[in-house]
């Protein structure tokens, strides 16, 4: 598993590692049944989510694994910073968004997306 928790600024974030995966399905479903294991031992609406998708196509078979992933860690999470998101995956983004209610909220760097996160 690529995904670890970080600290930053004195908040835990688990950062879930999709980048680089390009159009390896095997890879990209693997991560994510990983990461959900973890999300799922988190108490509900606590966990920080930085997730990081740059160079990874999200294809027609994981997207419905990211929907059914989401809904199941959704009460578990308390804010998801998205990057490595743009164009057509971020259409993806706001679809999965409208599916399982989970917000997301995009950033083009992850310096902000912590920032954002380690808000209170």
């Amino acid at each position: 598993m690529k995904s670890k928790w970080i600290e930053y600024k004195g908040k835990k974030i688990f950062y879930q590692d999709f980048s680089n995966n390009f159009f390896n399905e095997k890879a990209i479903i693997s991560e994510l049944n990983e990461v959900q294991e973890v999300i799922l031992t988190q108490p509900e609406n606590s966990a920080l989510v930085l997730s990081n998708f740059s160079n990874t196509e999200i294809t027609s078979t994981v997207m419905p694994l990211l929907n059914e992933a989401s809904k199941k860690t959704k009460s578990h999470v308390r804010k998801t910073a998205v990057i490595g998101v743009s164009g057509i995956k971020r259409t993806l983004g706001d679809l999965l968004s409208r599916i399982t209610g989970q917000a997301l909220m995009y950033f083009n760097d992850e310096n902000e997306a912590k920032e954002w996160l380690a808000q209170d």
